[in-house]
């Protein structure tokens, strides 16, 4: 049974039966640093910002908006170059093919925006879901501090109105995650790069600046 299916979709992060996490009775779980409760707490944005992979994906969306924000401009430079050039036909080009070379012109912009749209669309997908992602991959990690915590629950910190910090576990969590994973190269679920010319971006340049 995993015990993670739900991921920052309900108040609790994980939850397990007690003879899965190892029993809750304090007195027979092991002695390894992590406070022994019933019930722990974790803080999600922490351990996505402050564990290494979780800085390393960060800076992977970082450097494809760069890169989209890059062949933006690249684009944008040419286009303005081929426009200029085909203005300047106009005078001594027949006003039949000057509308043909206009219009070939004019659906290739389109097509440099259509490219440029969804190329902002998939940068805003991995980005949305980079959290969850990672948290996914830290699952093992997590399950792993509740058993020897002797907890039988995991629940967001953000979620939980009145709390005790000694079963706040986000420290041990992220110095284990970053023990165990570091960050997270060849690890599934991460982000892809941007930046390929054949998934051009036009004029999604303002669109990739703001994220």
């Amino acid at each position: 049974m995993r015990p993670l299916r739900a991921l920052l979709m309900s108040v609790a992060l994980l939850v397990v039966p007690a003879w899965v996490a190892g029993g809750a009775v304090p007195a027979l779980a092991q002695n390894v640093g992590v406070v022994q409760s019933d019930i722990l707490v974790v803080d999600p944005e922490r351990l996505f910002e402050d564990t290494r992979m979780g800085q390393a994906i960060t800076s992977r969306l970082q450097q494809e908006r760069e890169d989209l924000i890059a062949l933006n401009r690249k684009l944008e430079s040419e286009l303005e170059a081929e426009e200029r050039a085909l203005t300047e036909q106009r005078d001594t080009t027949s006003p039949e093919n000057f509308r043909a070379l206009a219009d070939a012109f004019d659906e290739k912009v389109q097509q440099i925006r259509a490219d440029s749209q969804r190329r902002v669309r998939q940068h805003e997908r991995n980005r949305e879901r980079a959290p969850l992602d990672f948290m996914r991959q830290v699952e093992p990690v997590l399950v792993e501090l509740m058993r020897e915590a002797g907890a039988s629950v995991v629940m967001d910190r953000r979620t939980v109105l009145l709390q005790d910090d000694v079963v706040d576990i986000t420290s041990a969590a992220v110095q284990r995650i970053d023990a165990t994973l570091g960050d997270g190269a060849g690890n599934e679920g991460e982000p892809s790069q941007a930046g390929s010319e054949d998934d051009a971006a036009g004029d999604g340049t303002e669109d990739a600046t703001d994220n």
